[in-house]
């Protein structure tokens, strides 16, 4: 199953050319359920670790709060939306005995149809220590900004402000890594060693409105399940057009109306981070408009490497998912515990059935 990248960047693509398709291959499925090791996997043969936990993380007296617990299972609805979220420890950090680097964070704000409902996922560098905290202050501190701006946020959805929306998301995002800039400098880290890719969707609560908002930063995947097709929505970074996006967490910014209200300290104020210190990474948007009958996969790259390279992963997803009711919470985890092998990172993702 080979994927076709999305078109631009931030396009609304409702009515606005030929989607970016992709016809279920014609590989030979195989799915096998392995009596010793107790979970399914596809392709070619079994994955080299064992499919349950083997070790856990040391603790620390003192730090409890920081161990993070092996699965995490979510799930709503709300209107013509359900949602099915986990994240996984990938299968070489449960043999290794090391903490999950994913996290996941799912969040509504408001009431009734102004509600907004925020899923965010985020990975940890794989290198460095403690990334796993990294991955969890992002997504607080976005999810908290989002928090507090969610009836304007709302607001420009449902009016289709695309213009507004990026500007104002890519500031709010940027100034979350300079937080992960400052908080490395607090610990004593590079930069580099105290960041994570992070991943979000912005779904209305309101029926009337089906447009779908997606940003972020770093590696993962963007899917959408439409009529039995897999198609790679992940956004193209502007700087092939030569306008680099970057997020540098120094308030770097576009300059429009800025349609998130921060709370945190202005550009200037904030400590200052020499700029060959921090890697830049393109910022990514993406505004679509919904169908019913869609599915709409969110993950991080644990899942998304091998939607992109094994065929019969993204073959046996859409078999299920295709013209089916929602699974349950049970059934979903068994969806994303189908293992690839040679992929046996996190595993973060969320789904989104379009009724």
């Amino acid at each position: 199953m080979a994927i076709e990248p999305g078109r631009t960047a931030g396009e609304l693509d409702a009515g606005s050319g030929p989607e970016p398709t992709v016809r279920l291959s014609a590989v030979p499925r195989q799915t096998v359920r392995s009596a010793n090791r107790g979970a399914e996997y596809v392709g070619q043969g079994p994955p080299t670790y064992d499919a349950e936990p083997t070790a856990w993380p040391p603790a620390a007296p003192g730090a409890l709060d920081d161990l993070v617990p092996d699965t995490v299972v979510d799930g709503a609805r709300y209107g013509v939306l359900t949602l099915r979220a986990l994240s996984l420890r990938g299968d070489s950090a449960r043999y290794r005995g090391e903490p999950r680097r994913d996290a996941l964070l799912t969040a509504r704000f408001g009431d009734g149809d102004d509600a907004l409902l925020l899923v965010a996922v985020a990975s940890g560098g794989r290198a460095a220590e403690g990334s796993h905290r990294a991955a969890r202050d992002v997504c607080a501190w976005l999810a908290d900004a989002v928090g507090r701006s969610h009836p304007r946020l709302v607001e420009d959805i449902r009016r289709g402000r695309r213009g507004e929306l990026r500007s104002g998301l890519h500031r709010l995002t940027d100034r979350s890594y300079g937080r992960l800039r400052g908080r490395a400098a607090d610990l004593g880290l590079r930069p580099a060693e105290y960041t994570a890719a992070v991943r979000c969707l912005l779904l209305p609560a309101d029926a009337r409105c089906r447009t779908r908002v997606f940003f972020g930063v770093g590696t993962g995947g963007l899917f959408r399940l439409r009529e039995g097709v897999w198609q790679d929505l992940d956004p193209v970074p502007r700087e092939a057009d030569g306008n680099v996006d970057p997020i540098v967490g120094r308030g770097s910014g576009p300059a429009d109306r800025i349609t998130v209200d921060l709370g945190v300290a202005t550009p200037g104020t904030a400590r200052v981070i020499d700029p060959a210190l921090v890697p830049s990474e393109p910022f990514r948007f993406r505004a679509s408009v919904a169908r019913p009958g869609d599915v709409l996969l969110l993950c991080s790259a644990g899942l998304a490497d091998p939607m992109r390279g094994e065929p019969a992963l993204g073959d046996r997803l859409a078999e299920r998912w295709t013209g089916q009711r929602p699974p349950g919470l049970a059934a979903f985890l068994a969806d994303g515990q189908l293992r690839v092998k040679g992929y046996a990172d996190d595993r973060t993702a969320c789904a989104v059935w379009e009724a």
